[in-house]
């Protein structure tokens, strides 16, 4: 194994004995994301390691009492690797994490994550800074993570036994493709010693060498024990002083006992109960953002895996809930780190809503706590998943499979799916952890969607066609995106990113292929429908590789629509092309390289909002270069349409913004005719020219909704 003597991508490795990693930005064998660890069944008597013969004494003609049999004790170890070439310095750099074990009768599942750690101290008569047992489940740095242990094997069992035989295999972590490699399998024989002092269970302490496939010693692995849950959160929940805290169910039954059943020490803290509504009762996903950053009490996540809820009273993009944060190409570059939901939202009342029809979600106490669930297991890196009404199944999906006499919420399930609560306790660090792989990364094995399960409905099918042809360089992509369903299979009736049904990806003109999902995702419900035909726009700038259209030359646009139906997976893709042109000038160019460059003008371009002022500033720059200016005009006129905390909407801004020569989508002039609707709604008297100049788009693209509400205007 090795230890870096760098940081990040393209670091220098020194090479210990047998067989070395690779270090991050260096060659990489398929890329993927772990499996998760299989379940060991227990060794037979003739599998364990015994101890070694000179150790072994004459047996007494009556032993008692006999020996007692070792068993690893289940929860979270303190786990350090030290390579071989460093074991013998006084302060050797090393790997430290911990080992997830656990147990029941029959089976034992068990992984781990290891850190890269180098000791330093302020002083030579100081000794370094090393995690502290006594503490708990430790917490690591995310710059500093390395690997995935996956347990494939530990021979226990044997009554006299006082070692074992584990087995495991490495997974490097390319921080760079935020992706994993398989580097090799190894095996250590490990052995019971006596803890060093800090240790709270002094007996559950293990030492041994580790040797490669080869059999060549590469270093020297400690575990010890030091909680019975197998990971450790925060949970923030800040909220209106008119909204209730989603803190339990009617039962009493909170956030600390339904994680303990996977084997997390959730902590919550339930914080600010003044948050100030922004621009009105409904929340924009941009105030969201920026009241989490505002608001939340650590943003730490090397020292806290910390995430956020809000409780408000309304939301613009869904009823229940959302987790607004799913990537990290968001302003301050971190993934999966809030949620929000509402608190006033009034559930229909009709079926299938059963007990609470009519009702405030704030005072449906099980719902509505289960939707704060629901989005926060969406922060910890689940999907939805219906195969049973547990958590991340969806809250209609839910509502209206109960079966008389049960009514909903009864049949709601107050656990995770079992394949979830796998994923929980066993998914890699970098999964959970908020901060870490964005959302919507694909499993390897057994996820919701594996995509060797995927069918591909032959009476479903997808186009994909550019806006326009040609692009200028610096300028967003809009993709019209039209699924066709011939019958058979209920399909999604929304093709934005927000939904959640399609991804897709864009390779440029060297061939390097770079993703694209919604920045705001996980809405909390799945619409689907029997429509024949069902259209949608996508605006794409960035991703969270950088921009999509760095260089000027031809561009495939690769879109997938993806959902299922009863647990049963469905996938459709197509693909378009067009082609950016090159600057027409110096002052093209350089308002260009200022878009480009700007990671929060992609937020600006997304969610809107007034706390972005480098993505703002960015727009700006396209704005004011004549030849990208058309293709921002509606990025900056929905910012200004849409009210932000005090700031009114700004209808005349919007208005002399949107002229005839304003690059827009059909889901954007439906848009912006929502914006110009809501304003009106609120007092404010739409000008003429601004609603004649959308209806005359409108009617262009025949987007019959947008020309009826204008027309009622």
């Amino acid at each position: 194994m090795s230890i870096e003597q760098g940081n990040g991508g393209g670091t220098v490795v020194e090479e210990g004995p047998g067989e070395a990693l690779p270090a991050p930005g260096g060659p990489i064998v398929t890329q993927y994301v772990p499996s998760l660890p299989d379940a060991l069944e227990e060794a037979e008597a003739d599998e364990a390691v015994l101890p070694e013969a000179a150790d072994v004494l004459e047996p007494a003609a009556a032993p008692f009492p006999p020996p007692l049999k070792r068993r690893l004790r289940a929860g979270c170890y303190l786990m350090r690797y030290t390579p071989i070439a460093h074991a013998t310095i006084a302060a050797p750099p090393h790997y430290d994490g911990t080992m997830r074990i656990e147990r029941d009768a029959v089976n034992t599942i068990a992984s781990g994550d290891l850190y890269l750690h180098r000791p330093t101290s302020p002083h030579p008569l100081i000794p370094p800074k090393e995690p502290n047992p006594a503490k708990g489940i430790p917490i690591f740095a995310i710059r500093d993570y390395r690997y995935y242990v996956r347990v494939t094997k530990i021979l226990e069992g044997a009554a006299a036994a006082t070692q074992f035989k584990l087995g495991f295999e490495l997974h490097r972590f390319d921080h760079a493709t935020r992706t994993w490699s398989l580097q090799g399998a190894y095996a250590a024989k490990m052995s019971w010693t006596a803890a060093p002092p800090g240790y709270p269970s002094p007996k559950d302490y293990l030492t041994g060498q580790v040797r490669n496939a080869s059999g060549v010693a590469v270093g020297v692995l400690t575990l010890g024990w030091v909680s019975k849950y197998l990971r450790k959160a925060t949970l923030e929940v800040d909220r209106l002083p008119v909204s209730e805290p989603a803190l339990a169910n009617a039962a009493g039954l909170g956030w600390h006992d339904i994680f303990a059943q996977v084997g997390w020490d959730l902590t919550v803290d339930e914080s600010d109960t003044n948050l100030v509504e922004p621009s009105g009762a409904s929340w924009s996903d941009a105030e969201a953002h920026a009241t989490m950053l505002a608001r939340r009490d650590s943003a730490d996540l090397d020292h806290d895996w910390r995430y956020w809820l809000g409780c408000v009273q309304q939301l613009d993009s869904t009823p229940r809930g959302i987790m607004f944060d799913a990537f990290g190409t968001d302003s301050n570059n971190v993934p999966r780190e809030g949620a929000i939901m509402s608190s006033h939202w009034v559930i229909p009342n009709q079926d299938p809503w059963g007990l609470v029809k009519g009702m405030r979600f704030g005072t449906a106490t099980d719902p509505y706590f289960r939707t704060g669930v629901h989005e926060i297991g969406h922060a910890m890196g689940l999907y939805h998943n219906t195969i049973d009404m547990g958590f991340m199944n969806t809250t209609d999906v839910i509502a209206a499979s109960a079966m008389p006499p049960q009514q909903f919420p009864q049949n709601i399930q107050w656990s995770h799916a079992p394949d979830d609560q796998k994923r929980l306790r066993h998914m890699p660090d970098m999964w959970c952890r908020p901060g870490g792989v964005p959302f919507g990364a694909a499993f390897s094995t057994a996820p919701i969607s594996p995509d060797d399960a995927v069918i591909v409905p032959d009476s479903v099918s997808v186009e994909v066609s550019p806006l326009l042809p040609t692009v200028p360089l610096g300028a967003p992509v809009r993709i019209d995106v039209r699924l066709n369903n011939a019958g058979g299979i209920p399909v999604p009736t929304d093709l934005s990113l927000r939904a959640g049904n399609v991804i897709g990806s864009v390779t440029d003109p060297s061939g390097t292929t770079r993703e694209f999902r919604s920045i705001v995702r996980c809405i909390e419900e799945q619409k689907l429908g029997d429509d024949e035909q069902v259209t949608g726009s996508l605006t794409l700038l960035r991703g969270a590789d950088g921009s999509l259209f760095p260089l000027a030359g031809p561009y495939t646009v690769r879109v997938a629509v993806q959902w299922d139906v009863d647990s049963v997976p469905f996938k459709v893709s197509a693909e378009g092309t067009l082609m950016v042109t090159p600057p027409a000038d110096e002052a093209h160019a350089e308002a260009a390289l200022r878009v480009l460059t700007t990671p929060d003008a992609l937020v600006t371009l997304a969610v809107g909002g007034d706390h972005l002022t480098d993505g703002i500033e960015a727009i700006h720059a396209g704005l004011d270069n004549d030849v990208l200016r058309p293709h921002f005009a509606f990025v900056e006129a929905k910012r200004v349409a849409a009210p932000f905390f005090d700031r009114a909407a700004d209808l005349e801004g919007a208005e002399q913004l949107l002229g005839e020569d304003a690059v827009m989508s059909t889901a954007e002039v439906n848009k912006a005719t929502r914006l110009v609707a809501a304003a009106k709604e609120s007092g404010s008297e739409p000008p003429e020219a601004l609603v004649s100049s959308l209806r005359a788009k409108a009617e262009a693209m025949d987007a019959a909704t947008a020309v009826r509400t204008l027309d009622e205007l």
